[in-house]
């Protein structure tokens, strides 16, 4: 063949043992050529284990077997056409079993295979360029090829899935120029732009100064959105036709917790919002022609979420009109269905039909009663979908709905609109898939159903009356149909099953022979676009041909729907509130409660001009002239001076805390003032400044960098010849804190105060937060200091949990305390061995003190028995015997036995008759360090503890600064930081 020619292109996957057929992609043109792609899948395995490509050269009527021209025991997985030659075609590899690309270049007939080292996820054709192609890989990569596919070049590692995209002629000054969203080496997602061949870190560019939220890089035809988060909100920014980035300017209290752009068709944005206090429902805003201010649509649309966890809106543009939007409102818990013929200025209910299928009279009395429509757009492309409109067939639409006070999933049937939505007629009474063939010019339909069907129908005027044609013999499982949508063909291909487990039957409908001859001048008949009876819609008057009911002739390449269209006069209804305005009950604009007219003078000089909203705005393409124009357009006037107000000092993330040695970058906002003969100074509050002579340097950020830690007053000041304004922010600079160490002591008294301290490295960290939780409580003691008195009331093992904030990092330690009324504790040390073999850290200690309790328990109960091992050399420890647990009420006696206790562990001790094996080899002998008991401590006593534990603290506490210096480091900026010593 020699002609240029589009292709069918499918991936087929069904039931275990037989192919079968699920949605790839869909490029569709009349054409003779037909590729489809099936796969065996072993359910059993859980996995391909065989794929075939077939092809048609003669649409469908006969299928060639490919496999041996790519490869007997290749496994492919996707099959892909370029959008600008429709002759080359890619073929990819199961990257299960290997990692290859197929390309052909002649309509699929033959293919050269090319191994690959990365696996594709996805890849994404240029529009214009056939050969340039990008590449997603498994692992986050983007490569390109100008090549078709035969050779890669890496771009960027770390790229954002679906958040790539090509250049967009007439904006990017290069064709070759990539957008993506990728996470650079400080961890932060960026919005980059490189050329493909010229994408190394110094080619790299960053439109947008600061990090922007993941997954938030939308570039769709003039514009650009990213999203920002700080100090828990979301801000969303624009930029039009390439120009510096904007903030998008929502409603001051819309709050929004999500954002989706729906389209941006027409220079205009039309985007769904969800509010902060919505859940399942968005509201519709539309802007202005840059994208910047949003105005209310309408509230309340429901939304869902797609097979693949994505938000669905219930939105439709009907196609081939501009302006027509179909909307489902949640209104009382119920879901209605409206329509708009002007880009949502006005809603309305759908007037339901006159007349049911069989000519009895409809009782449905607006607004108790309308038609409602399902508004959702199929998933699958052999479906036509739950509502379809074409291009080539303005103002036909046809959607599954039902007639009442709300939408229903359950009484459903079918119905259509000749006139864009002015008048509905029901066409069928269960659900059917309903396509569009000959330009729009017929419609076939097939019931949707679970049941083998054989029959379709065919209507030539409109979905008045239908003719029944059988397309098949035996009854077939339908599983969808190839279409070539709004295009000159009468062919369509049906696939199925003739049993659940049977193999893929695919029946061509050929239906040339049912067009008598091409249609003529005569055939036709004129339909004026409507609202109710209105003629301007959309600032226009326009007049449409369409074929004449019952006429069986072809409509053709030529043909042309629009005959006459020409501008109305600009009416009320062609103009819509601007931003900060409301439309009141009386139809006119007022400025909202919390919008200043006078603040969109704001961004302009002493000298300069701007324009002046009258709370009006013509709708975006509305295409009336004169009338009211003039009117509710906006003045053009000079700018007034001002002093400065509002000033504000923000962080670029939000955050009021920062890390000692890191760039913090500061914003100035100011709401009113002369910004060009502003003056701005910023103090940082660590003794350095900085001044700007005009206000446009610091919108992009002022940075420092803090060399110490602490808490710093950051002051700005704006001064012009009308006055000034300050603005203060207290930042926190912290040094990240690496460890903490919680000192306790091992055994406490009952209701008397103890002493707690959380030591923390490095100790220069700045301002810290403790957050300190005692046995079982569930709300944590909060404080500023790292040391805090307690006093436990309940015997036993008592626990104590800090945990320590410095900015965004949080670390903890956990410490049990022994509690009794009274106890007994006598100092150890050891056979010089042991020091030989201390490597001195926590887990070792705890394990020695696990040995010694052992060599010491004999004939002793294990609850009564404590042994601590302190940190440092020599070797050292401390022996504390407890009292039984079950003797503390008999007092008198406790202290008898307890003494008993101590005298058989002490006779021991200094007969050196307690001793343990290290390692083999190696014996280690218990000694007590000193001969004198510590006295018997209790609650009848004005002592906290014992005096040999207080000597003790001043020890160990003296060690821990002895060693904390021994263990000094540096940190950024610091003079000294200070690791942990456990």
């Amino acid at each position: 063949m020699t002609q240029e020619c589009s292709w069918l292109a499918r991936k087929l996957v069904g039931p275990e043992g037989s192919d079968s057929l699920s949605a790839l992609k869909i490029q569709l043109k009349f054409c003779l050529v037909i590729l489809i792609l099936t796969k065996l899948y072993d359910f059993n395995l859980g996995s391909v284990t065989e794929s075939s490509l077939w092809r048609s050269t003669d649409y469908g009527t006969t299928y060639e077997k490919l496999n041996d021209k790519v490869g007997l025991k290749t496994v492919l997985s996707y099959l892909y056409v370029s959008p600008t030659n429709k002759r080359k075609i890619m073929l990819l590899s199961d990257p299960e079993i290997e990692s290859s690309i197929l390309i052909s270049s002649d309509e699929g007939a033959t293919y050269q295979k090319y191994r690959l080292n990365f696996y594709i996820q996805s890849l994404l054709f240029h529009p214009k360029q056939e050969e340039w192609i990008l590449a997603y890989s498994l692992d986050q990569k983007l490569y390109s090829s100008m090549d078709f596919g035969r050779k890669w070049q890496l771009m960027q590692e770390r790229v954002t899935p679906n958040r790539f995209y090509w250049s967009v002629t007439g904006l990017d000054k290069e064709p070759d120029l990539v957008h993506m969203e990728a996470r650079t080496a400080d961890g932060h997602t960026h919005y980059l732009t490189c050329r493909i061949q010229e994408c190394s870190e110094t080619k790299r560019s960053g439109p947008f100064s600061r990090s922007i939220d993941i997954s938030s890089l939308v570039v769709q035809d003039e514009y650009i959105f990213i999203q920002v988060t700080a100090g828990g909100r979301a801000n969303y920014y624009v930029s039009y036709r390439r120009e510096p980035f904007a903030q998008i300017k929502l409603p001051k209290y819309s709050l929004p917790k999500d954002m989706h752009i729906i389209s941006t068709d027409e220079n205009q944005v039309f985007a769904a919002v969800q509010e902060w206090n919505q859940n399942d429902t968005y509201n519709l805003y539309i802007s202005d022609t840059r994208g910047v201010y949003f105005t209310l649509a309408l509230e309340n649309v429901k939304s869902s979420r797609g097979l693949e966890g994505n938000i669905i809106i219930d939105l439709y543009e009907v196609a081939g009109i501009k302006g027509i939007f179909l909307a489902n409102r949640k209104i009382d818990d119920q879901i209605k269905t409206f329509i708009t013929y002007n880009k949502g200025r006005d809603w309305r209910l759908l007037q339901a039909p006159d007349t049911d299928l069989r000519g009895d009279p409809v009782v449905c009395q607006l607004p108790f009663c309308s038609l409602h429509l399902h508004l959702q757009l199929s998933e699958n492309p052999y479906t036509s979908g739950s509502i379809s409109s074409k291009e080539t067939a303005p103002g036909l639409l046809v959607a599954t709905g039902n007639i009442g006070s709300e939408l229903s999933y359950t009484d459903v049937g079918v119905f259509i609109s000749p006139d864009g939505g002015n008048s509905w007629r029901q066409i069928f009474e269960e659900e059917y898939n309903v396509w569009f063939l000959d330009w729009g010019g017929t419609l076939v339909a097939m019931k949707h159903t679970s049941v083998p069907i054989r029959h379709m129908w065919v209507s030539f005027d409109e979905g008045r009356s239908w003719s029944k044609y059988s397309f098949t013999s035996t009854p077939l499982f339908v599983d969808g149909s190839l279409v070539d949508p709004g295009i000159e063909t009468q062919i369509m291909t049906v696939f199925g099953h003739f049993s659940l487990r049977s193999e893929w039957q695919l029946v061509k409908v050929d239906y040339k022979s049912i067009f008598s001859r091409r249609c003529n001048k005569d055939d036709y008949q004129t339909w004026h676009l409507h609202n109710q009876g209105e003629a301007c819609v959309m600032g226009e008057r326009k007049i449409y041909k369409k074929r004449k009911p019952g006429v069986q002739c072809s409509l053709g390449r030529d043909y042309s729907q629009t005959v006459v269209s020409e501008p109305c006069v600009c009416g009320q209804g062609d103009f819509e509130c601007d931003y900060g305005y409301e439309r009141h009950s009386n139809n006119q604009c007022v400025p909202a409660f919390w919008f200043s007219p006078s603040s969109l003078s704001k961004d302009c000089s002493i000298g300069q001009s701007y324009l002046n909203s009258t709370g009006y705005r013509r709708i975006v393409s509305n295409n009336c002239t004169d009338g009211l124009r003039e009117k509710y357009m906006a003045k053009m006037e000079k700018c007034p001076g001002k002093a400065p107000r509002g000033l504000q000092i923000i962080t670029t993330d939000g955050k009021l805390v920062t890390e000692q040695g890191h760039n913090a970058t500061f914003i100035i906002l100011m709401e009113e003032g002369d910004l060009q003969r502003t003056n701005i100074q910023l103090d940082f509050g660590d003794g350095i400044a900085v001044s700007y002579a005009n206000f446009s340097p610091v919108e992009d950020g002022i940075r420092h960098v803090y060399k110490s830690a602490g808490i710093f007053q950051v002051t700005a000041y704006a001064e012009n010849s009308l006055g000034s304004d300050t603005a203060v922010l207290f930042l926190h600079v912290v040094c990240p804190v690496e460890h903490v160490h919680l000192s306790v002591p091992f055994v406490a008294i009952r209701n008397k105060d103890i002493n707690i301290t959380a030591v923390v490295w490095p100790s220069q960290a700045g301002t810290l937060t403790y957050f300190w939780w005692f046995g079982n409580s569930t709300k944590p003691l909060i404080t500023l200091e790292s040391s805090i008195s307690h006093i436990f009331t309940v015997e036993g093992m008592n626990t104590v949990t800090v945990q320590v904030a410095a900015g965004s990092t949080l670390i903890q330690d956990t410490k049990e305390i022994a509690v009794h009324e009274y106890f007994q504790s006598q100092l150890l040390s050891f056979s010089p061995n042991l020091d030989y073999h201390n490597p001195d850290i926590p887990e070792w200690r705890q394990d020695i003190g696990k040995v010694i309790k052992r060599a010491l328990v004999t004939g002793i109960p294990d609850e009564q028995i404590l042994v601590a091992v302190f940190p440092g050399l020599p070797t050292s420890a401390e022996l504390f015997i407890l009292p039984h647990k079950n003797t503390t009420e008999r007092r008198k006696s406790s202290e008898a036995d307890l003494e008993q206790v101590v005298e058989v562990l002490f006779n021991a001790l200094n007969q050196n008759l307690v001793q343990f094996e290290l390692k083999p080899g190696v014996e280690v002998i218990v000694y007590v360090t000193q001969l004198t008991l510590a006295p018997l401590v209790d609650s009848s006593t004005g002592h906290s503890s014992s005096a040999m534990l207080m000597l003790l603290s001043v020890v160990f506490v003296g060690l821990a600064v002895f060693l904390i210096y021994k263990f000094k480091r540096s940190c950024p900026v610091v003079k000294y930081c200070i690791r942990s010593i456990n």
